[in-house]
């Protein structure tokens, strides 16, 4: 099992990228969301200057924001800085797209981007689609170091559904996943390789299909509650995250919020339709999995908490990820509280790296 960060991409903060390799974690995903963060290129930019091994990628960028050739661009200039260990993350867009006021590409959206991004990403001749146009393009200067497409450049796909799933089965090198529950992997394994099989592919387990989950982690100290001040200090932005994305799915397509947000769901409602109308999506992501603002801590209890990060003991912690692992996850990918971000992987790197790379 690998272990990874994903942060909320600051081009002033690549100290903690360098503080994550140093440690011992796998991966750093940067995280794309042009109206709450830096631009991950640029940040990523900087952070494969200043590191040397540890993986480095998008975390996850958005396929609705930048045309698909564009993401490319970006991506193989990263490799060139940082051949070897650049990878690309991509998805619909959630935050990204809903704190514009817009939704997420649509499924079939998706799969036209995928299926323009996938050759693109090999160096290869795409058709990229504009309007009624099929238009056969290729990054035509690949040499004198500007891109890199020598060097393979993973790519895994978002998906937190059957259809997004299916389309990380049919074009990833990996998915990124939404569920870090042993219980859950299963089924999403399944819907993996549904669309897999779709294509003529086969993925499973203990392949070189690579899974990721995004997630949080605490350490519990002895006899620690749940919902201590340490942990909603370590863990509450990413609780309230996930909240914000319930929020949106209910108001945009009537899906009913996880039974871990039931006790809060009214008072949470109530408060953001305080805010007028035509500018809640602005206010539905404030703090946006960085930190948790003054009037939500409120709804920070221990299901809420619970439902989206793994908080526990060293050992109930490191039985969740041998589960995980057992059941097909290669990593998990930690996004704690922006304030609390260095002591916990710190800690994390102490109380579970360590004992993971034993096993």
């Amino acid at each position: 099992m690998d272990i990874g960060i994903c942060a909320a991409s600051h081009i002033g903060d690549i100290d903690y990228v360098v503080q994550a390799e140093a440690l011992g974690f796998s991966h750093a995903w940067m995280a794309d969301s042009q109206m709450l963060w830096s631009d991950c290129y640029a940040t990523l930019a900087l952070v494969a200057e200043r590191t040397s091994r540890i993986r480095i990628g998008t975390g996850v960028a958005i396929s609705g924001t930048r045309p698909a050739p564009v993401n490319a661009a970006g991506i193989a200039t990263i490799n060139a800085l940082a051949p070897g260990r650049t990878f690309f993350g991509v998805g619909a867009g959630n935050t990204a797209r809903r704190i514009m006021g817009l939704a997420p590409q649509r499924i079939a959206e998706f799969e036209q981007y995928l299926q323009t991004l996938v050759p693109l990403l090999k160096g290869e001749e795409a058709a990229y689609r504009h309007g009624d146009q099929s238009i056969p393009i290729r990054h035509v200067m690949p040499d004198k170091g500007f891109v890199n497409f020598d060097d393979p450049i993973p790519l895994y796909i978002s998906g937190f559904g059957p259809k997004s799933l299916a389309l990380a089965g049919r074009y990833g090198d990996g998915a990124v996943l939404g569920v870090a529950h042993p219980s859950a992997m299963a089924s999403t394994w399944q819907m993996l390789q549904n669309g897999a099989r779709e294509a003529g592919r086969e993925v499973a387990p203990q392949t070189d299909f690579y899974t990721t989950a995004l997630t949080t982690m605490v350490v519990l100290d002895e006899g620690e509650a749940m919902n201590s001040d340490r942990v909603k200090a370590e863990c509450g932005a990413m609780a309230m995250a996930s909240v914000h994305y319930a929020y949106d799915q209910q108001r945009n397509f009537g899906h009913q919020p996880p039974n871990a947000f039931a006790g809060i769901w009214d008072e949470y409602t109530k408060l953001l339709e305080t805010y007028p109308a035509e500018r809640r999506h602005q206010r539905i992501h404030a703090g946006h999995n960085c930190w948790v603002i003054e009037e939500e801590e409120q709804f920070l209890t221990p299901e809420v908490l619970a439902a989206s990060s793994m908080i526990g003991t060293q050992d109930q912690l490191l039985e969740r990820l041998y589960q995980l692992a057992e059941g097909g996850l290669n990593q998990v990918m930690i996004l704690p509280n922006f304030d609390t971000r260095l002591a916990v992987i710190e800690r994390v790197a102490r109380d579970i790296i360590a004992q993971v790379q034993q096993y």
